[in-house]
């Protein structure tokens, strides 16, 4: 019942906040962080009992008959991955919510309501084991997510709302057909309609069905994830969403993507995933360097950090589709560093726009001396970005390139170049916002305590992920050693 607990908390308190706003807006904003704060304690609950579950597949489910008739399940069980993945989502929760204490001022009510939901969809996509409750969670995230953009967001927010929708619902439709084809397929060798994850592992597919389904798939948590050239919608979105918005689309929406590729795709399609593959790692290759000299070339400091994350994302593509022990656990890795360093850099780019009114580097300049607390901070987090050894993003894109080294030598040179050239966008952030004179002559005050107090959990985080990654390692490698997708490296060494 905790899995269906932690859903159902945040459904509920999301409804409550909306209606708590006729009383007091700080009491929409106190119901938004008890409830993801409940929800974090039983995420923690299931995590210190995790041990004692360790011979078993899933560490807590629960499966209870929906509609028999259709073999549609409320499936919900955890592992260590998608442990990982809830705690992400709830810690972040939290974030979203103190970072719009103060930036949201109107609609109150609504926008924690979209806030709570989107937070829901996002743990059921993690949590749902039927495939027809894991689209309802996907669909889920779409529409209030939609809401935050066009509502709260900036100047062209309805042209990047309408964008973000657009992308979603069609490689979500794609997705639909895909799961509905392996449902009518599984029916028609076994005789059993299921949606059961468990029973799908086991369907037989000719080669061409298996790459076409793999396909639908493989499009939908693509343009999540985001791949170039599905991803044009992500610098609009992050760029118009608010805050709370833009940190929820980078630390989590995007990881939902990730999360189908290592859940659905690789386990169900093995065949046609190994013919793909290449494909797969050029596409991440591409990503990696494209998404940095993009960040490079930037001037709106949104923008900037947006591209940053097609590029990191580009390195989870490459340790996914590596298809190794390695690969796999450095993209976990980097999901989680990603979201802790990424989420970080929108929150502060969120505090200078209020501040200072704008995104503009080119408006910038010299703000260390006038606010020092937050262009340092600014500083550690764009050194994680970079992968500085000790924090998370080393620990992550370090496994990462191991693992792809064992497949193709020459991706991971091209990768590595991304490493590179992502040390030229950071240090270039740094020193155009906070660097050189203050030709502007910007007298704002520096880092409150609430948002003092977020960066220096989120510091925490990112240093104990780089200096001590083993728990983060132990918890994914069961559920990673269970899709048993160990890739015969030698047919792709290049």
């Amino acid at each position: 019942m905790i899995l269906v607990s932690v859903v159902g908390i945040l459904l509920i308190g999301g409804v409550l906040a909306w209606l708590a706003e006729r009383w007091s807006a700080r009491l929409v904003r106190w119901i938004s962080l008890i409830a993801i704060g409940i929800d974090f304690v039983l995420a923690a609950i299931v995590w210190v009992g995790k041990d004692s579950h360790a011979t078993g597949r899933w560490l807590e489910e629960v499966d209870w008959a929906w509609v028999p008739g259709l073999g549609i399940h409320f499936h919900l069980a955890v592992d260590g991955l998608s442990l990982l993945m809830l705690a992400l989502t709830l810690f972040l929760g939290i974030v979203a919510v103190l970072a719009s204490w103060a930036e949201i001022q109107e609609k109150i009510g609504f926008f924690h309501l979209n806030l709570m939901w989107v937070l829901a969809g996002i743990a059921g996509v993690f949590l749902a084991i039927d495939l027809f409750l894991f689209y309802c969670a996907w669909e889920l995230m779409l529409v209030p997510m939609y809401f935050l953009i066009v509502i709260w967001g900036h100047e062209r927010r309805v042209y990047a709302g309408a964008k973000f929708f657009l992308f979603t619902q069609f490689s979500g439709l794609l997705m639909l057909i895909a799961i509905l084809a392996l449902y009518f397929i599984h029916h028609k060798t076994t005789g059993v309609y299921t949606f059961e994850y468990s029973e799908l592992l086991t369907t037989h597919l000719n080669q061409r069905a298996e790459f076409w389904i793999m396909l639908g798939f493989f499009v939908a948590f693509a343009v999540k994830l985001p791949v170039v050239p599905l991803h044009t919608w992500l610098p609009d979105a992050h760029t118009q969403a608010p805050t709370a918005g833009s940190v929820i689309l980078a630390g989590l929406l995007l990881k939902t993507g990730a999360y189908g590729l290592i859940r659905f795709v690789i386990p169900l399609f093995p065949d046609a995933v190994s013919d793909f593959t290449p494909f797969a790692l050029a596409l991440a290759a591409i990503g990696i360097v494209y998404g940095a000299v993009m960040a490079y070339s930037q001037t709106d400091l949104k923008r900037l950090v947006a591209y940053t994350s097609v590029s990191h994302l580009g390195f989870v593509l490459l340790g996914i589709f590596s298809r190794n022990p390695l690969g796999l656990q450095g993209a976990v890795m980097t999901m989680i560093s990603h979201g802790l360093s990424t989420g970080a850099l929108f929150v502060l780019v969120g505090s200078l726009q209020q501040r200072l009114h704008t995104r503009d580097l080119d408006q910038m300049g010299g703000l260390w001396a006038t606010i020092p607390r937050l262009s340092g901070t600014a500083l550690f987090f764009s050194l994680g970005s970079l992968g500085l050894p000790g924090l998370g993003d080393f620990v992550g894109e370090f496994l990462v390139l191991l693992g792809s080294y064992r497949v193709s030598i020459t991706i991971t040179v091209v990768a590595s170049i991304g490493v590179l050239a992502s040390t030229f966008y950071a240090l270039r952030m740094v020193q155009r916002a906070f660097q050189g004179p203050n030709t502007h002559a910007w007298q704002v005050p520096d880092l409150n305590p609430r948002e003092a107090l977020m960066m220096a959990v989120m510091i925490v985080g990112l240093l104990g992920l780089g200096l001590y990654p083993q728990p983060v390692l132990n918890a994914s490698a069961q559920a990673l050693d269970n899709f048993q997708v160990q890739l015969p490296i030698a047919s792709l060494r290049r």
